[in-house]
């Protein structure tokens, strides 16, 4: 079993690159919105801490977005609540797909140190004026709440370098499993 991780800029296409693979996927976003709309206990914990904006359950994303405008060090404290929970359900991923080769879409994969002796680590490039118009159609979209999760993300220059190989993602599917079709046969041999 390998396990892939996937890293690159936020708006990159790291999601849609790890569906192609076709192997099992691990999206930690998808876990944190699971939880938020899933898991009392870590609303108990996040109305604990931040009383002023997690008032209702399940937690909503208006919710969030406000408690990391009022303070761009709340997203840090934020984190400590919710990533043990996401820890736990990487666990039981990793337990159910123990003999699958996985990928790890996880945002700050390198920034948290996660599983990070045995990763394969893939870094999906894109050019930053096709990532901003992506990112401006997507619903909900907040400029500054994108500005503040830059900067809790360590360098591109340092996750490119230490990622195994890079996947130039122009957001053609044809290309990109090319690519992925090189790394697949990589990995077996």
């Amino acid at each position: 079993m390998k396990r892939i991780g996937i890293l690159g800029d936020i708006g990159s296409g790291k999601s849609y690159v790890s569906k192609l693979f076709g192997f099992p996927v691990f999206n930690a976003d998808e876990e944190v919105n699971k939880i938020y709309k899933n898991e009392k206990k870590c609303f108990n914990q996040l109305r604990k801490k931040f009383p002023k904006f997690i008032s209702k359950f399940p937690v909503d994303k208006l919710q969030i977005i406000n408690l990391i405008l009022d303070n761009k060090k709340n997203i840090y404290k934020l984190g400590k609540v919710v990533h043990p929970f996401v820890g736990r359900s990487l666990k039981k991923f990793l337990k159910k797909n123990y003999k699958k080769n996985v990928i790890l879409d996880i945002p700050l994969l390198l920034e948290n140190k996660i599983l990070r002796e045995d990763l394969y680590l893939i870094f999906v490039e894109a050019k930053q004026s096709i990532i901003k118009k992506k990112l401006h159609k997507r619903p909900g979209f907040n400029n500054k709440i994108y500005k503040i999760m830059k900067k809790s993300q360590l360098p591109l220059t340092l996750k490119k370098r230490a990622s195994d190989i890079i996947i130039k993602n122009n957001f053609r599917k044809v290309e990109i499993l090319k690519q992925i079709y090189k790394i697949k046969k990589n990995l077996n041999e």
